[in-house]
């Protein structure tokens, strides 16, 4: 039991993601087949968040002392000419841990693209109801089948 609480974060990922595409999946209306995407997508990036997470790591900000100088620091990167010596050197220097900002920042931009799809997805659902008069799928596929029969719209 104690798993649970240790992961809820991966608990309330599934349940998020289940619920997003069960509405997707279920309903017949457009403009909650748009909310049901959106909650799949904010599962989709508290799953990476949650991912990119370093328990105890800091922001990768390098904050130089007040008593060094620039020219203090060049005999070190000569003397470091290979990349196994940089790193043994940096490893040795410094013992903090510090976090990817990689998957954050690949969220900021997922998010953007989210609200484009939606924003494209709500314009399209307008167009829809001008042209139909609904956003039910069932009724819009009646439509469809009846023009294609007739060919007219009634």
């Amino acid at each position: 039991m104690s798993i649970i609480f240790e992961q809820y974060n991966y608990a309330i990922v599934i349940i998020l993601m289940m619920t997003g595409l069960y509405v997707v999946f279920a309903s017949r209306n457009l403009i909650k087949k748009l909310v049901g995407l959106s909650i799949f997508q904010t599962s989709v990036f508290l799953l990476y968040i949650t991912i990119g997470k370093v328990s105890g790591g800091q922001p990768p900000i390098i904050v130089e002392s007040h008593g060094a100088d620039h020219a203090s620091l060049e005999p070190v990167l000569v003397a470091a000419a290979n990349a196994k010596d940089a790193v043994a050197h940096a490893a040795s220097k410094s013992d903090v841990l510090y976090s990817n900002p990689l998957p954050h920042v690949l969220i900021l931009t997922a998010i953007v693209v989210g609200v484009a799809t939606l924003a494209i997805g709500l314009a399209l659902v307008v167009r829809i109801r001008e042209t139909y008069g609904t956003i039910e799928e069932d009724e819009i596929e009646a439509l469809d089948y009846q023009y294609n029969l007739e060919g007219t719209a009634d």
